[in-house]
This record gives C-alpha cells, sequence and structure tokens, in this order.
C-alpha cells in the first residue's frame, strides 16, 4: 500500500514538473463565460478589444494613452515590410546582408553577424516568431536604406492609418534610449488590422516552434496564447522594463477575428491572462453577422448609349450581440432608374440591415459599369437603323 502512495505521489510530482515546464498558467486557457454586462477588472494600464473585419471597439480601458510598446513596435516594422512584398519591391528569397548596426542589436535576437547574410522569410519569421531585434533592423535598413529612413516610412504609415497617439523612434522597441517612443492600445490595435490583413503573416505568427540557418537556429514563439489559447492567431509580444508587458494577440473562432491588446501589465503571466479574459469575453458576447453580396438586375438608364446598367453590392459584415445573427432582416432601397452619363461606383440605392426597427447598418448599391450619354448623333443613327429594318 506504501509503495502504491509513493507511486501515486511521485507521478503527481512528475506531471506538476512537466506541466510547469511549459509555462502556462491556468488562466492563459481561460475559456470562461463573461457577461456583456460585466465591470472587467484588467490588471493592466490600457487595454482594446477590436473586431478585425470591422474595426469595432467592443472593449476598450484608457485606449488613447501613450506608452512605451517595446516589441509590439514590430507590428509596423513587419507591415512596412509586407506592402514592400505586395509592391514588388521586395521578394521573400531575396538575401538580406547584416550591417554592424544590425548586429549590434540587444535583447531578444537571433544573434547575426555583421556580413552575415539571410533571406527575407527567415528574418520576417525571426521577427514575429522569436521577436529578433537584429533582424527588424537588418530588414528595415534592406528596405529603406538606413533604419532613421525606415522610421520616416513607419510614423508616416502611422498618420495613414489615424494612429493620433504613435510616434516611433526606432523598429524594434528598445527603450533604453529612446525620449518619445510611444503609441497606444487602440493605435496598436489600428495597425494589427492593416498587418493581418497580409495573411502570410498569420501563417508566421501562428507557428510555435521553427527553426533557421538550415536547422541549426532554433525559433519559439514569444507569444504563448498560440499554443494554450483556443482560436489564437498571433500577433505580437513586447517587454521591457518601461513599457512592462504588452501584447497584440489575435484570435479567431468561426467567422470573427479578434484583436486584443494588453499594455503595461506587471507580469508576464497578468499579460497573458489579461489578453485571455478579453478574448473570452469577445467571443462569449458577440458574434459576425455577414450578409454575402450580390449582383441585381439590370437598372433603367435614361439618356445613355445604354438603356440599363449593371448593379451590385458587396458584402457587409457586422458585429451583433451574440445570438441575434439571425435576427437581421435586410431591405433594398433602389432609384428607379441612373440618368447618363453613369460611372462605375456611382449609387444607384443602398441596403439597410436591421435588427426589429433598429438599423445594424447599410451599405452602397452602386453601379458595375460605364455608360456615356447619348449624342444627337446617335439618335440619328439608330432612327435610320430601325428605317433600314423596316
Amino acid at each position: 500500500m506504501k509503495n502504491i502512495r509513493l507511486k501515486i505521489l511521485l507521478f503527481i510530482m512528475i506531471f506538476a514538473l512537466v506541466w510547469g515546464s511549459v509555462g502556462i498558467s491556468a488562466s492563459e486557457m481561460s475559456t470562461g463565460v463573461i457577461d456583456a454586462d460585466a465591470a472587467l477588472d484588467l490588471d493592466c494600464k490600457s487595454a482594446i478589444l477590436m473586431e478585425a473585419s470591422t474595426g469595432k471597439v467592443l472593449y476598450e480601458q484608457n485606449a488613447d494613452e501613450p506608452l512605451p510598446p517595446a516589441s509590439v513596435t514590430k507590428i509596423m516594422t513587419l507591415l512596412i515590410v509586407m506592402e514592400a512584398i505586395d509592391s514588388g519591391a521586395l521578394k521573400l528569397d531575396e538575401q538580406v546582408s547584416v550591417s554592424a548596426n544590425a548586429a549590434s542589436m540587444g535583447g531578444s535576437q537571433i544573434f547575426l553577424e555583421e556580413g552575415e547574410t539571410m533571406s527575407v522569410e527567415d528574418m520576417l519569421k525571426s521577427v514575429i516568431i522569436s521577436s529578433a531585434n537584429d533582424a527588424a533592423v537588418a530588414l528595415a535598413e534592406h528596405v529603406a536604406g538606413s533604419e532613421e529612413a525606415f522610421v520616416q516610412k513607419m510614423n508616416a504609415r502611422a498618420a495613414e492609418l489615424g494612429m493620433k497617439n504613435t510616434w516611433f523612434e526606432n523598429t524594434n522597441g528598445l527603450d533604453d534610449t529612446v525620449t518619445k517612443h510611444l503609441t497606444s492600445a487602440r493605435d496598436i490595435a489600428l495597425m494589427s488590422r492593416e498587418l493581418i490583413k497580409h495573411k502570410k503573416i498569420l501563417e508566421y505568427s501562428a507557428i510555435w516552434m521553427d527553426t533557421i540557418r538550415n536547422g541549426e537556429f532554433g525559433l519559439t514563439n514569444t507569444n504563448r496564447l498560440v499554443r494554450f489559447y483556443n482560436g489564437a492567431t498571433g500577433l505580437k509580444t513586447g517587454s521591457t522594463a518601461k513599457a512592462k508587458f504588452c501584447v497584440s494577440a489575435t484570435a479567431k473562432r468561426g467567422n470573427m477575428h479578434l484583436i486584443c491588446v494588453i499594455m503595461g501589465a506587471e507580469t508576464r503571466d497578468e499579460r497573458n491572462a489579461t489578453a485571455a479574459k478579453l478574448l473570452d469575453y469577445g467571443f462569449a458576447n458577440y458574434a459576425l453577422y455577414t450578409a454575402e453580396g450580390k449582383k441585381l438586375n439590370e437598372l433603367k438608364v435614361t439618356g445613355g448609349v445604354e438603356n440599363s446598367c449593371g448593379v451590385s453590392y458587396p458584402e457587409f459584415n457586422a458585429v451583433v450581440n451574440k445570438g441575434e445573427e439571425g435576427k437581421i432582416t435586410a431591405s433594398l432601397e433602389l432609384v428607379p432608374s441612373l440618368k447618363a452619363p453613369v460611372k462605375i461606383g456611382d449609387v444607384a440605392g443602398k441596403v439597410v440591415y436591421k435588427k426589429g426597427e433598429n438599423v445594424v447598418g447599410e451599405i452602397e448599391i452602386t453601379a458595375t459599369e460605364n455608360i456615356n450619354k447619348i449624342k444627337f448623333t446617335d439618335i440619328l443613327t439608330r432612327f435610320f437603323a430601325k428605317i433600314l429594318i423596316k
């Protein structure tokens, strides 16, 4: 009997050691239901929860205070790099040569050496999976010629995205020497929303472990939610003494993709638990209503070289309270006709989406082709054509 008890105790101890070695707390696996009206006690300086496709904010706490973001900065770095790839200015298999400046970066890194070359793709993976400061600088210098020039692009893009409380001084978030390298939870959500439009990033950010240098150097994701939170897709963590612990965490369940930003948590575990709690709140209380776009029957055109015109409306998305997705109705409000000249995109009406008497949202119905105004000579040509046919 004593031996059995010892074996059971030994099993429990081994189990505890193994469980502890993966570094996960119960809160990181949280799937609890939080009522929409409940006051969330979030252990952080600021936070925001946003639905990705609509940009609708579902919850916020001090979301506009400028704070140091640490490595969450790299979301903008990655966005500029991905946009360079999309434009054709940069290729994933392109080789990047490492400068002395890039190799000198401290903090989290992949220990790049001056003169070493590595593909854009491996550097991208290193930045988003392992938060490599040296790779972030190397990519920036390769894209813009210098880190300073790249930072100018970062600030310009932030302004374009409406990030009103943001100023970047470097590409990686190291903040020992910066003076005003700040952003807000809302601004981080805005740039995160833009970044995840690039599906390649989500491929990288969902990886738990990978390797570079032909398998000789291992990468482990700094975002433990990727492994332990149901539906997690990414995105970027960060921590310094000034910033404390931050994260932009993305997760998708069904058709709803959420962006959760936590800034200024006291510990890594508090950051992860708070992010899980806020994501739980979103998934428990909200749903994404989606209506497909449609091409409608031809609409009459007056005074045009053609008598009708194609019209359509795009997909519509709206965040609603969970359980209300099936209660939404759609009604079309279409003009009787369009007057030539008609241009692609001219408004021909709208689709109104309602829940009962409450308007959930609306979307425009627009022309899908150009119709020129008919000329007098065109009228004469048609007239004589009819006569000749008779």
